[in-house]
């Protein structure tokens, strides 16, 4: 814990482990349910450092099958990007970052927990 701000810093190492045990392990961080401050209520002011991204264990199979969906608001724009694109396109962190995300509660402290995570290849 810094003194000046009180930030919390929790570092994952993700070399060789999957992806979705990561980022339920960062998703669990990011809620505040490691801090002993815990309130469901705040965005408590703790760090989640992803190292090693890169060395993830994505299998093939994986890579291939997920797809990713959005939809742009317009008729006929649904828009699908498999895992294997994203990660050519956007590279492993946004991948991270969106399964984390999807983790997340869909609530007003949503885009404040996902701010204080780094995800570094």
């Amino acid at each position: 814990m810094t003194p000046q701000t009180g930030q919390t810093t929790y570092t994952i190492n993700a070399a060789n482990r999957s992806l979705g045990r990561v980022a339920s392990e960062a998703a669990h961080a990011l809620l505040g349910k490691r801090s002993v401050r815990f309130a469901r209520n705040q965005a408590l002011p703790m760090k989640v450092v992803i190292e090693n991204a890169s060395k993830l264990n994505l299998p093939e199979r994986r890579t291939k099958g997920k797809i990713y969906t959005r939809y742009t608001g317009y008729p006929g724009g649904l828009r699908e990007m498999s895992m294997e694109e994203m990660l050519a396109k956007k590279g492993i962190e946004e991948v991270v970052r969106k399964t984390v995300d999807g983790m997340i509660p869909r609530n007003k402290l949503r885009a404040p927990r996902m701010k204080n995570l780094i995800v570094n290849a």
